[in-house]
């Protein structure tokens, strides 16, 4: 695994565990030698996690629409910064330099990119291990929600269990390393018609 993808908050949340867990997802992954793509910004949990990594060492890529440059949010001291024009174009960058995902605390953005790329391996887009870093419980109710879709037949628990989940950014990091993908097709239910 050479770089994960985190998606974060723009904003640092409520509760000072937030930024300091993504401090330290972002060391984690420096001193692993794996790199982090990201949104590109400066603020909140994503600039806590580039911030880290970049103080570490590590390789950090950022990669943010021209139009949230312009609203100077894109953070000064990448290395690697590239401009998209679009979102469509700024998750598909993202994913195509990157070998897994980390989803950590974040609002409708977050929620979005990591139900997007859950989708992509449901269909078979691609193979790349997912995680969420569960940070003072954050993502208990989400993964509540995923195993009533499972109850309700909506969900295939091969791909409700294949979204790793711990509370240790080491941990999770140390999964997605040791991740092995599975051939699972789209799940149908077709007991009914």
């Amino acid at each position: 695994m050479q770089r994960v993808l985190v998606f974060c908050g723009s904003s640092p949340g409520r509760l000072p565990e937030y930024a300091h867990a993504a401090a330290l997802l972002g060391a984690e992954l420096a001193t692993r030698g794996v790199g982090v793509v990201y949104g590109g910004a400066h603020v909140g949990l994503m600039g806590a996690v580039a911030d880290a990594a970049l103080a570490a060492g590590g390789e950090v890529i950022g990669v943010i629409p021209r139009g949230l440059v312009e609203k100077e949010v894109a953070h000064p001291d990448l290395p690697d910064l590239r401009i998209v024009e679009t979102m469509h174009e700024r998750k598909a960058l993202m994913e195509s330099l990157a070998d897994g995902v980390v989803a950590m605390p974040g609002g409708f953005g977050t929620l979005e990119e990591l139900f997007e790329i859950l989708t992509w391996a449901q269909l078979g887009i691609h193979t790349k291990p997912v995680g969420l870093l569960n940070v003072c419980g954050y993502w208990e109710r989400l993964l509540s929600f995923l195993d009533h879709m499972v109850d309700e037949r909506f969900l295939g628990i091969e791909h409700r269990n294949a979204l790793l989940v711990d509370e240790s950014a080491g941990e999770l990091v140390t999964k997605l390393a040791q991740y092995e993908p599975r051939s699972l097709d789209k799940w149908l239910d077709r007991t009914r018609t």
